[in-house]
């Protein structure tokens, strides 16, 4: 494997970014989202949204390399509130210093390489340094190899559902809640 690394994103990776992130939702939500969803993603409008979530955030976002090639991101920052509230809707004790993992993909053509590990311990670290005590993430439920991923990290389901539309069909996702201390092997 040619050199493997994470760093903060620049606004000029915001191509490679939305390619990823279009690529890997066809390929992996094919079976989740409904066909007209996944065709109506437009590159153009997720390059100018993730160029300005780079250059203004709330999220942080960071990027994982190998030789030559992104190959993965992540997006973490600040929970909203309303993203930490308990399953019966009580606001979370620790709302203020929760951190949103909104977003982590690796391309298939690169998993199972060390990348997500990499990119959510380097998330980890920066939401620490910002004050963030714990990290949440929404994950569809039938998105098995998400889950794993996140479980293997320590992180665990807390009970928490929602439902979101999806083009006329429901996405059931749940909440994982975990550490931001990664420990790689």
């Amino acid at each position: 494997m040619a050199d493997a690394t994470v760093r903060p994103a620049v606004p000029s990776d915001a191509p490679a970014i939305a390619r990823i992130q279009l690529d890997t939702w066809r390929a992996v939500y094919a079976d989740l989202l409904p066909p007209e969803v996944l065709a109506g993603l437009d590159a153009g409008e997720a390059e100018l949204t993730w160029r300005q979530t780079v250059e203004q955030g709330p999220a942080q976002v960071f990027v994982a390399v190998e030789g030559d090639w992104l190959v993965g991101f992540c997006a973490a920052g600040p929970a909203p509130e309303d993203e930490t509230a308990g399953a019966d809707g009580s606001p979370a004790k620790d709302s203020a210093t929760v951190a949103l993992v909104s977003t982590l993909l690796v391309e298939p053509r690169w998993g199972r390489r060390g990348h997500g590990g990499r990119l959510l311990a380097e998330a980890g670290k920066a939401m620490r340094a910002a004050g963030s005590t714990r990290g949440i993430a929404w994950l569809p439920e039938q998105d098995k190899a998400s889950l794993a991923f996140y479980e293997r990290a320590g992180w665990v389901r807390d009970g928490t559902v929602r439902t979101l539309d999806a083009g006329g069909r429901p996405l059931r996702e749940i909440r994982l809640t975990g550490t931001l201390r990664i420990e790689l092997d």
